[in-house]
């Protein structure tokens, strides 16, 4: 998705760049309030009296393990079906762990990307959203959705005080707005005037009239059909 809005952005804005900047998920809302990003993809709750926030998705859980773990051959799995493997928590997770049922975290690594490198090694399993699977893909890994787990929802956020036009353009985006929508932005008055008219013009309510006594060519009334001031017909 992120790639999808970019490319719009270079449609719509040419001359306005967008830069994208991946951040562990626990430092995003540090980072828009010290003004470093203009808005953010996050992971939910947010500060809600400091950020303005936009709910887009809630990603699947899952858990990622070698592929030769027993659980690989079911399509889904519970969390009973880990209770003789080491769960691992990383220091960089938001999943609400204390709702995985009967499963404490057993292991800290400090972040998500050293979890898989324990989980490589036979260490443990690791359960995540689906995206954070996908990004730390390793071949002699694989993940399973976790049924009955957590789960982790994605909203757009930015600082509420901090609300300018480009952040609106982009939330425009993010939101599937046209290009022609003025949703989010105040129009000037003379634009709305002219609007006003136009909408007029093509309703039909601000017709000029004829001036009396005129009438158009073809038509039954006016001096159409007038010749009595006229030469007389000359006879043969």
């Amino acid at each position: 998705m992120p790639d999808k809005w970019v490319r719009i952005w270079k449609e719509r804005l040419p001359d306005v760049p967008l830069a994208l900047t991946q951040v562990p998920a626990g430092t995003a809302q540090d980072l828009l309030l010290g003004g470093e990003a203009d808005a953010g993809l996050v992971r939910l709750p947010v500060d809600r009296t400091v950020l303005s926030a936009i709910p887009l998705y809630t990603e699947q859980t899952v858990v990622v393990v070698p592929r030769d773990h027993l659980v690989t051959a079911a399509d889904t799995v519970t969390p009973d079906d880990l209770s003789d493997d080491i769960v691992l928590h990383p220091l960089d997770d938001v999943l609400a762990w204390e709702t995985l049922p009967g499963r404490p975290a057993l292991e800290r690594p400090a972040t998500t990307a050293d979890a898989v490198e324990l989980v490589a090694a036979g260490i443990g399993v690791l359960v995540v959203p689906l995206s954070l699977a996908r990004l730390h893909h390793r071949k002699d890994l694989t993940h399973r959705p976790l049924e009955e787990a957590p789960e982790s929802s994605i909203a757009l956020a930015w600082p509420e005080a901090a609300t300018t036009d480009r952040v609106e353009d982009f939330i425009g985006i993010v939101r599937g707005r046209t290009v022609n929508s003025t949703r989010g932005r105040k129009q000037p008055p003379a634009q709305d005037r002219r609007e006003r008219d136009g909408r007029a013009d093509r309703s039909g309510g601000a017709r000029k009239q004829q001036p009396a006594g005129r009438g158009r060519r073809g038509s039954s009334g006016g001096a159409s059909g007038s010749r009595g001031k006229g030469k007389p017909r000359r006879r043969s």
